[in-house]
Formats: structure tokens, sequence, C-alpha cells
């Protein structure tokens, strides 16, 4: 089965070729990275215009790509939730405009559960059930993955997202947007000893996270030092930083899977390329006896074949949309 699919959450114009939700035929992104750099992070209408210029383009090069035609394809799947709204629709516009004009069924696919399905990608082995963490710039949740499209929510952020913390701390520290992915390559040359930061957590919910007292201690700690007119080890910052971000993330994670007895862990989303979160997870896993799944680094990020990948399985659970199929900018996974 052959899906054509469209992702527009954020600030990445995807389109994809995706067989029978393993096989990747083809995978186009147009980033506008370059251009939100000037704001230092994304500017929804901005995002809302680009995608609109670009998503005819992506798509018709996704299908050369795969050297198919839209005759060759089965169905179209669209993320439409959550993110930004504006963005959303774009893409969702888009796919019921193909939907419509070729017949072809419609498949509406919740974005976190796209994230989680890049494993499916890259791991042909990987089947359900399993515990997923999902990270990104908006999103810290730990999943159970009981099948391919029943999911539930066993702990989540109860406020910043780890993606946006790194992104926050990054900027203050003087870093250009997208800043989590600076902030780990300088990290990598720092201590992560240097600072002692907090460890928050959320009473009575052991697998909840909370990343906004972190970020703030660490942004008051740059400003306490720029009134004084002393100058902060950037290296050593970050990697302090980091450690406490990725501390946080990996005690929750493997915490839930000792207490909920599973054996096969996976990650999922941007952050899930952190290079120390990898490490650490890997050294984690390894002492406890579990299985790890992490996607490679070129499918944490968004992309439209991951996207085709859960279109498949939502599609063969029955998972249609109808003409009145709207973007929605918030949604629970478990929906």
């Amino acid at each position: 089965m052959n899906i054509l699919a469209i992702e527009s959450s954020c600030d990445e114009t995807a389109a994809a070729v995706v067989q029978d939700g393993r096989t990747v035929l083809s995978s186009v992104i147009a980033s506008q990275v370059e251009e939100h750099k000037i704001y230092g992070g994304v500017v929804p209408e901005i995002a809302s215009r680009r995608h609109t210029e670009a998503i005819v383009g992506v798509t018709r090069e996704a299908l050369e790509n795969a050297d198919i035609t839209l005759k060759d394809i089965d169905a179209v799947a669209v993320t439409y939730a959550p993110g930004l709204i504006g963005a959303l629709l774009v893409g969702v516009n888009f796919a019921k405009g193909l939907s419509l004009s070729t017949g072809l069924p419609l498949i509406p696919v919740h974005h976190l559960r796209g994230h989680i399905a890049s494993n499916y990608i890259a791991h042909k082995d990987l089947k359900p059930p399993f515990l997923c963490l999902v990270v990104s710039g908006g999103h810290s949740h730990i999943i159970m993955v009981e099948d391919y499209t029943k999911m539930k929510v066993i702990g989540k952020t109860r406020d910043d997202a780890a993606g946006e913390a790194f992104d926050k701390a990054a900027r203050t520290m003087g870093m250009t947007y997208p800043g989590g992915i600076h902030l780990d390559e300088v990290a990598e040359n720092g201590d992560p000893l240097a600072f002692t930061l907090p460890r928050p957590k959320v009473d009575g919910a052991p697998y909840d996270f909370s990343f906004s007292g972190l970020k703030t201690a660490v942004i008051n700690l740059i400003h306490n030092s720029t009134q004084k007119g002393e100058t902060l080890p950037v290296k050593d910052l970050s990697a302090s930083f980091r450690y406490a971000v990725v501390d946080c993330l990996a005690t929750n994670f493997i915490k839930a899977a000792r207490e909920l007895n599973i054996k096969t862990l996976v990650t999922a989303g941007g952050v899930s390329a952190n290079s120390l979160l990898r490490r650490r997870l890997t050294e984690d896993c390894a002492q406890y006896g579990f299985n790890l799944y992490m996607p490679p680094k070129e499918l944490c990020g968004d992309n439209a074949a991951m996207i085709g990948a859960q279109g498949y399985y939502e599609h063969q659970c029955g998972n249609l949309a109808s003409f009145d199929l709207n973007a929605c900018a918030t949604m629970s996974i478990e929906s």
C-alpha cells in the first residue's frame, strides 16, 4: 500500500511516499529554519505563508523521487493535530483537496503518533507493546503504546517541554535558533558538574516532568552574572543544563519501565537526537536489560515519512476522515 503523506505542523513543509508503513520510497522536506532564525523562533504567520508556497512543490518532488504518480497512490495521510493552527490548516486543506480530486481515502494522523512511528521505519522488527519517551520542542510525554493506534499517557510535562527549555536556555546564552541543537554541540566540551541545577519533581505524579523551574534557574543564573559584570563559562553551563534535563527525562522513563515491567523502550521526537540523552538511555537500558529503540537523527525531527508510516496503521484500523476534517492546535495522543 502506497501512502502519500503531508506534514506541516510547524516550520517544515514535508511530503513523502511510504509503502506498507515501513518502507520510505521518498521523503522531501522544505525547512524554514534560516528565515525564522532572524526572529529567534518560529513566527506562526510566516510559517503558514511559507507552507502555502512550498507544499505543491514538495509533494510533486516526493512523487517524482518515488518514481510514481498519483495513480499509484492508495491513500493520502496528513498531520491534523497538534501544532501551529495556521500551519496545520495548510496541510489539512491541501490533503483534503487531493483526496477530493482523486477519490483517495483521507487519513488523519496525530503528530506525536507520527513521531513514534518513525521507529517503524528504522526498526523493521519493532512492534507494540512498548514504552515510548516522546520529547520535542512542544511535548514531553511517556507513552504506553499498547497497539499501533492504542496509546496511553503515563507521564507528561506539567509546564515547559524539554525542547522548549533547551531552546530558551540556549537563546539566553546567546545561541541562535534552533538553540537546542547548538547547546547540545557546545555541551560536549563542557563540565556537566560545574553548576548545580535543580531536578524538579511533581508530587503525586512520579512519571511527570516539570522543566519551568529548571529553565528559570539557568536564566536567572545568567542574568545575575550579567548584572554583576561577570562572564559565565558557556560550555560548562550548557553541559550542566543538558545534564540536568537529561537526568530528569531518563530517571522518570527508566523508573516507569521498571515499575510497569516493560522491557521494550523507544524514544521519539526532536530531542531524542540529543547526544547525551542517547548515551544515557543506552547505558541505563544495558544496565537493566531493556531493549532500546531510537530513530536515527534524520528521523527525529519533523518529516512526512513518519506520518506515512503511522497513516498505514491508522488506515488498517479504519481511522479515516471525511471532508469536514479540521486542524486542531492541541489534542491528546489518546484521542
